[in-house]
This record gives structure tokens, C-alpha cells and sequence, in this order.
């Protein structure tokens, strides 16, 4: 397939980001194992439906580590667990027809680990599936990561009627602005305790500082919160996943602070955004200064909910050199095709954002959205950088608008560019204001779909 060369400086030699989202493949190579095997059967699993099988889960994930390394196999069945954590050179393998069914009581997540709520470092209940500095791991096979969350369990901690919640319940909204002065104080992580007795959603698989990341192959359904968020991690693949989990923001896959990300192939139904790329919130953003760059999403299937690909909220520490391209987009609750969230309190930046060769078929609201007036708006210290987005040769059946671009005139989104675009039924006209080199080829279609 041949992509179209985008130049983001007129003044400068052409630069093709196809070549670049090449590069990045080619070089985000997933972990290899050694070849032994630790069944966990052999450790006093079993799958009838009944037994808890957390210890000998644990068991054989530290038998494999200590061996050098290797599969942890978990056979047809259902095994009921705790959390699930990894170690280094630890691949956890769920053969097809294996289930493996979360807990849903929280204090199975406890004693508290390092995580991040909503961009925000903290010490909160445990993934269900966790890693922290570790090197080479995996989920992989064709079995189910089932979290039993529903409108009894976790998912009232969202604080929405939909999901369970009543008057009089607590819920995370009440816990956030503790969590919030924390970090804008400076407070240490160490003191940002939000497990017992706090309701923060903990996210289902979530890696802390690794390198050498592989999830392939399972289906993930009822999460808690977010299925997938690597968090300052490297040479991370994501693909073959099936996500459906239409749960209160339920992001689906969260690269958040990482680099050389690769995601193919997934077909994402989540409750919230389906990929959604972050880099820290606000104060903890800047404190911990870490962008997400060099990613590569291609060949997925984005159905619900709110954005296909997102960049933000949660993105002060800055997103760059993003590719997407051969996905097919569209649902019926599915509101964006590229939104990018950010204001003049969040701020960071999102450069060089490329996506081509889309299908899309229906959008509630625009295909492309990124308007710097969202929530709070302008009324922070911190005025976002946007610059150098493209979207090429994609086609667009149904949406609100085509485009939705809205900088501030201090902080102008900055080379916007359309080709070989075709969108067929829009209802309304784009909204673009304060963007500096917005640039439309070869672009088709409207309202009347001519």
C-alpha cells in the first residue's frame, strides 16, 4: 500500500510518515519465551468453576520466572483468581475455551500497588493482571479475561445511574479531588493512598515500567475500568485482542507515557474511548514528563463508545509521532473517528498525528474533533500545542461534521491537512476557527453527500 507524503515544513525536505510508522514496526519486536511449560494444574488449579485458584496462579508464575523463564498454560475450564502478577520472562497462556474469572470482592486487590487514576500516580487496588519492572511478558492465547464487573459490582463506584449507582452511595467523584490537591501540592506518591475503603475503579491489565510487552490473541469482557494501560513502558504489541466491555469508562487500549507501541488487528466494543493515548494529568503530568511517541495502530475495528482513536484528556506530558491506518470505524454509539482533548489546563501537546486509508461508517458526532474551548476551556496557565495532523485517503459515510477544529488565537492549531477525502452524509457544517495552515485536497461530499 502506498501513502500519500505529508511535508510539515514547506521550507524543509519532505518528510513521508508512512516510512516512519514503518520504522516504528520494525522495530517493536514482541518478547520470545523459552520453551518450558508450567501448567497450572500442576500448581492446584482447577477450572470447575469453584475453586480459588489465586495461589497456584501465583505458584506457577513464580516457578516459571525462577526457571528462567517460559509459558504459564491455563487448559479449558474456568479457574476462579485474584489479581495475576507477572514476572519477568513470564508469558500466561489461556488456551482456547480457558476462562479465567476475576474476583469481584475489592479486598482480593489489596495490599495497594502503583498505578495511575485518571493520569494521576497513586497507591490503589490492583489490576487484575499487573506487572511492575519487569521485562519481557505476556498474555497471550485464545481463552477470556472475564472481571465480573456489573451494576452491583465496580461499576457503581462510577457514580451514574446506569451502571448500578444510587443515592447515598459513594463513589470515585467523591475520592478524586483528595487525589487531586495531592498531586497539584507535590505531595509524594507514597502518601497518595486510594484503595481501602476509597473507590477508584482499578483497570484490568495494567504494566508499570516494563520493556518487552506482548498481549495477543484473548478477549477481555466485564472489566472494572480500562482494559489495557501500559504505562511508561517500551516495545509494546497489542494485537488480536477482542475487547467488549461497554462498562462506565471503559477505555479500551491506554498506552499512557510509553513508547514503541504497535496495536493491530483488535476489534474494540468499550464503554468509553476504544484506544485512547495519554501522558499524565495536569501537575503529576509535568512532574513525571513523560510523552507517549512512536505509536502504530493499524488494521483495527473500532465499534463503541465515545472516541475510535483519542489523544488525551489526560495528556499534559505531551503525544507525538502517532500513525493510524487500514482501520474500519463505526457503531451506532460511537460518537468520533480522531479526538484530540485538551485546554489551556491540561496543555501538553500532540504533533505529528497521521492517519490514513480509514473506513468509516457512521459517527454520531464529527469524524475529526479537536477544540481547545472543551471543559474548562481557557482558563489555564498551560496553552496546548496541536500541530501537524493529516488524514488521508479515507472515506466517511455518516457523521455531525467532518471536522470540528477550534484553537485559541494566542495558541492556533497549527497544520491541519485533508486529502483524497470522501465524506458522503454530514448534517452540519465544519466549525474551524484559529487554525494556521489548514489545507483541504481532493476532499468530497457533504451534507448532501456530493
Amino acid at each position: 500500500m502506498t501513502y500519500p507524503t505529508h511535508t510539515t515544513d514547506r521550507s524543509g525536505p519532505a518528510r513521508d510518515p508512512w516510512r516512519e510508522a514503518d520504522a516504528v514496526v520494525a522495530r517493536v519486536v514482541p518478547p520470545r519465551f523459552p520453551g518450558r511449560t508450567f501448567p497450572v494444574t500442576s500448581f492446584g488449579a482447577n477450572g470447575d468453576g469453584r475453586t480459588d485458584c489465586t495461589s497456584a496462579l501465583r505458584r506457577a508464575v513464580a516457578a516459571c520466572h525462577s526457571a528462567g523463564g517460559g509459558r504459564v498454560t491455563v487448559p479449558p475450564g474456568i479457574f476462579l483468581t485474584g489479581p495475576v502478577r507477572l514476572r519477568s520472562h513470564v508469558e500466561l497462556h489461556l488456551e482456547e475455551g480457558a476462562t479465567l474469572r476475576f474476583s469481584q470482592d475489592p479486598g482480593r486487590y489489596l495490599p495497594p500497588v502503583l498505578t495511575r487514576f485518571q493520569g494521576v500516580e497513586c497507591y490503589g487496588y490492583s489490576p487484575f493482571v499487573y506487572a511492575r519492572d519487569e521485562r519481557d511478558i505476556a498474555v497471550t492465547g485464545l481463552g477470556t479475561l472475564d472481571g465480573q464487573a456489573d451494576e452491583e459490582h465496580w461499576w457503581p463506584w462510577s457514580g451514574q445511574e446506569e451502571f448500578g449507582w444510587r443515592p447515598g452511595m459513594r463513589h470515585q467523584e467523591e475520592d478524586w479531588p483528595d487525589l487531586w490537591r495531592q498531586a497539584e501540592d507535590g505531595d509524594p506518591v507514597e502518601q497518595r493512598v486510594y484503595a481501602d475503603g476509597r473507590h477508584f475503579r482499578p483497570n484490568f491489565i495494567e504494566f508499570q515500567r516494563c520493556h518487552g510487552i506482548l498481549i495477543e490473541g484473548v478477549t477481555i469482557v466485564r472489566s472494572p475500568m480500562w482494559e489495557i494501560h501500559p504505562v511508561l513502558c517500551g516495545n509494546v504489541t497489542v494485537q488480536d485482542v477482542v475487547i467488549d466491555s461497554p462498562g462506565p469508562n471503559n477505555d479500551g487500549i491506554d498506552p499512557e507515557s510509553c513508547h514503541d507501541v504497535v496495536i493491530r488487528r483488535c476489534d474494540i466494543t468499550a464503554g468509553d474511548d476504544c484506544i485512547a493515548i495519554k501522558s499524565g494529568r495536569e501537575a503529576d503530568g509535568r512532574r513525571v514528563a513523560r510523552p507517549s511517541e512512536n505509536i502504530v495502530i493499524e488494521d483495527c475495528v473500532l465499534r463503541h463508545r465515545y472516541g475510535a482513536v483519542t489523544l488525551g484528556s489526560d495528556m499534559t506530558g505531551g503525544i507525538r509521532n502517532v500513525y493510524v491506518r487500514r482501520c474500519r470505524i463505526g457503531g451506532p454509539g460511537l460518537y468520533f473517528g480522531l479526538y484530540i482533548k485538551t485546554n489551556s489546563v491540561r496543555g501538553g501537546f500532540a504533533e505529528n498525528v497521521h492517519l490514513a486509508d480509514l473506513t468509516v461508517t457512521h459517527l454520531t458526532k464529527e469524524f475529526l474533533t479537536c477544540d481547545f474551548e472543551r471543559g474548562e476551556g481557557d482558563t489555564g496557565a498551560y496553552p496546548p500545542r496541536v500541530r501537524d495532523v493529516s488524514v488521508s485517503r479515507t472515506t466517511v459515510d455518516r457523521a455531525r461534521r467532518g471536522v470540528l477544529a477550534r484553537g485559541y488565537a494566542h495558541a492556533p492549531i497549527r497544520e491541519l491537512r485533508l486529502e483524497e477525502c470522501h465524506f458522503a452524509h454530514l448534517a452540519e457544517d465544519d466549525i474551524v476557527e484559529h487554525v494556521e495552515g489548514y489545507v483541504r485536497e481532493k476532499v468530497t461530499g457533504g451534507s448532501d453527500g456530493r
